[in-house]
């Protein structure tokens, strides 16, 4: 019995249509990053997992896709120990930040600092697949290193605006700082569980107050510290209103003032910078990865049900575990995979977008293929995109194949064309037909393209 073909849950094909459609996002990301003078790098799709492990958090370590070794990699296996460390040395990438930690770290002597890099890679994770949520999906990071100056993560903010203005979607960028968190862990009482309350309380959107709190309580603070931290997490008011009473609450945290100090100054830019997109401070948004040092950042669609679209944050020495102390940097990451879905549900991409070319020649025999190969050369030639249709099919195939490929021109060439030596090209949105001559390829370039 042939086996029905499937792929992965958790994973989804992409087709012509899909990938113009994604092209759009990329193409859109690349253009802003460029704009701001961030170059391009890439990274293997799978590091060494000693790069990976302890950079997550627990949680996170276990969504490591983890490669098992080449080769008999059970042929030496002693079963009384832990099997995964003696089978796996290499795991497909969880994000682009910590592989480009690890990059900057191996090749520091050829790059100039601050580094501005982005890039756009696949990653997997080991998740349950749900609405906005797959195992492999594709990010978009821009990352500036070498600097600890706040006006990269306004860059960062303008990026984000400046993205979501062309892609036409009104979004909300949600910032903290995770020294303030720290401040808060040192006023209840408990410093030491920084990383349990982080985690928790950056769950607050996905199962609410009355479930973290739990959580809060399971991982050992006392209902007294919880009781500390609920208004805080309820806290609403304008960015000055929760600043002076968060001011008052971390009048003890040396580290939670300077959180504070760094979020008063960040949102002076912003203010200063003329930044239209909606941004607030919201003091629930833990990002619960490990490495954060500083500002953090969530982006939300306003007109989508759907998880962050956007997010990244300042880590102060991430490098450090790869060899290089003390490099901070900060970044952010566009989920595309979450931003095509917004705007598909959304109907946000453009009416013209196609895989197609943008002009197909109908085949009409060998004699009038030899007339038309070099015209459509030189129209390549002018920068369109240009088919030949392969087989001396019925026109009427011919013309269903140009309109499932969403091409937006066609050109029937016949023996009366070829006589006359012109050309004929018709718009089939508009019906308009004209002709050419044969060597006017300028005139043909400048009618299809509008």
């Amino acid at each position: 019995m042939i086996q029905k073909p499937s792929i992965p849950k958790g994973t989804r094909d992409f087709g012509q249509r899909e990938m113009a459609a994604r092209n759009y996002i990329f193409d859109t990301v690349r253009s802003v990053f460029k704009s701001f003078g961030y170059s391009q790098i890439e990274t293997p799709a799978m590091e060494n997992l000693g790069t990976l492990l302890g950079k997550y958090g627990e949680e996170g370590d276990k969504l490591l896709y983890r490669i098992l070794n080449s080769g008999d990699a059970f042929g030496a296996v002693d079963f009384e120990k832990p099997l995964a460390p003696q089978v796996c040395e290499k795991g497909l990438r969880y994000d682009l930040t910590v592989p480009f930690a690890r990059y900057v770290v191996q090749h520091q002597g050829e790059i100039s600092f601050p580094f501005k890099r982005f890039q756009i890679q696949p990653v997997w994770r080991a998740d349950r697949p749900q609405k906005g949520r797959y195992r492999e999906f594709y990010q978009c990071d821009v990352d500036a290193i070498g600097s600890k100056s706040l006006l990269c993560e306004l860059e960062l903010v303008q990026i984000v605006a400046r993205v979501f203005e062309l892609l036409d979607l009104r979004v909300c960028m949600k910032i903290n700082n995770r020294k303030v968190l720290s401040g808060l862990a040192e006023v209840c009482g408990f410093p030491d569980k920084v990383v349990d309350i982080t985690v928790a309380i950056d769950k607050l959107d996905k199962i609410g107050l009355e479930a973290v709190e739990e959580e809060l309580l399971e991982k050992g603070l006392t209902a007294e510290a919880v009781e500390i931290l609920r208004p805080v997490l309820l806290l609403e008011g304008s960015f000055e209103e929760k600043l002076a009473v968060m001011r008052s609450l971390m009048g003890a945290s040396a580290e939670g003032q300077r959180g504070l100090d760094e979020l008063e100054e960040l949102f002076g830019l912003i203010r200063s910078a003329g930044v239209v997109m909606p941004c607030e401070m919201d003091l629930s948004l833990a990002r619960g990865l490990n490495y954060y040092t500083g500002a953090i950042f969530e982006v939300k669609a306003l007109d989508w049900q759907i998880g962050s679209i956007c997010g990244g944050g300042r880590y102060d020495n991430l490098t450090g575990i790869f060899g290089l102390p003390d490099m901070s940097g900060v970044g952010v990451s566009f989920g595309a995979d979450r931003i095509y879905d917004v705007l598909t549900g959304l109907g946000k991409f453009p009416d013209d977008i196609s895989s197609g070319a943008d002009l197909l020649f109908a085949n009409m025999g060998r004699a009038e293929l030899d007339y038309v190969l070099p015209i459509a050369s030189a129209l390549r030639g002018a920068g369109l995109s240009v088919e030949v249709y392969p087989d001396a099919a019925k026109l009427k195939k011919q013309f269903d194949y140009c309109d499932r490929k969403g091409m937006r021109f066609l050109s029937v060439c016949g023996e009366n064309e070829v006589a006359s030596g012109t050309v004929q090209i018709k718009n089939l949105a508009t019906g308009e037909q004209v002709s050419f001559g044969v060597e006017d390829i300028d005139g043909m370039a400048a009618f299809v393209r509008g």
